[in-house]
């Protein structure tokens, strides 16, 4: 089965959900959670479908610059897909459904860069298992940060919009925003200890920036989570030191993946 018909089912169902819930919370209106969900989770079924095709070619797995994007995006919205059925965090949803359509439509269209095939020795599938998971629980706090910091300054000069209404009360989003850090962090530590004991030298040449990197952020999230514990940081404070830490991991894995592929073709 060739995947662009899954993927472009995804991008039509995907957006088809980002516009439909976008449209009842501009209009005030009460949305269909029952209706989102089985949008979302028939996207999600037709992406994860296309990603599977794309990623196994010529008996390796092909994890270049978009597909890896792709394979974070379905992560991302399937984990969030999981949380609704406990805590209120539809709204992120909004902003997933989109990132969702960019990254399956990207996948299928757009140009692969050089890659190298991936050992798929069980170590290293669960290093980029972990991995995945880590940077998937990390962009959701970075959407509920964005998310926490509109909420924050549309009732500081108490004009909330038709969006903001529907959110949860701000401590909700706070304390859901240090709910995704703290998993994400432990994901995080699992990725790089993973890495440290599968991967043969996690400093060679290819490999030295995204591990320094990715130890910097897994640093600032660090101190982040143990600045909210003892000193009690939160708004503003902690909204940069999340958007720090995930700058930083996206430099680790996608900065180093475009030069590597796109520009120095290694």
């Amino acid at each position: 089965m060739h995947p662009l018909l899954p993927s472009l089912a995804a991008a039509f169902l995907y957006a088809g959900a980002a516009t439909y819930q976008g449209l009842r919370l501009t209009q005030r209106s009460i949305v269909d959670k029952r209706l989102l969900a089985l949008l979302g989770v028939l996207a999600l079924a037709l992406h994860a479908a296309s990603l599977f095709y794309q990623l196994n070619q010529n008996g390796s797995l092909n994890l270049d610059f978009f597909n890896a994007a792709s394979l974070i995006a379905c992560a991302v919205i399937g984990l969030t897909l999981l949380a609704c059925l406990r805590i209120p965090v539809e709204n992120l949803l909004l902003l997933l459904f989109p990132l969702g359509t960019l990254t399956v439509l990207s996948a299928e269209f757009m140009p692969s860069g050089t890659i190298q095939p991936i050992d798929e020795h069980p170590g290293i599938l669960a290093h980029i298992l972990f991995s995945v998971l880590a940077y998937g629980m990390l962009t959701i706090a970075v959407f509920q940060s964005v998310l926490l910091l509109l909420q924050d300054h549309q009732l500081k000069n108490k004009h909330p919009s038709g969006l903001i209404r529907n959110f949860p009360p701000l401590q909700t989003m706070e304390s859901l925003l240090f709910g995704f850090l703290w998993a994400g962090w432990v994901l995080l530590s699992l990725s790089l200890l993973s890495g440290a004991l599968f991967i043969d030298d996690l400093f060679a040449q290819h490999l030295a920036h995204k591990t320094i990197l990715s130890c910097f952020a897994w640093v600032v999230f660090a101190v982040l989570l143990w600045g909210r514990h003892q000193l009690g940081w939160r708004g503003h404070k902690a909204i940069r030191w999340t958007l720090a830490g995930f700058c930083l991991l996206m430099l680790a894995y996608f900065g180093s993946k475009l030069v590597r592929e796109f520009i120095l073709h290694i």
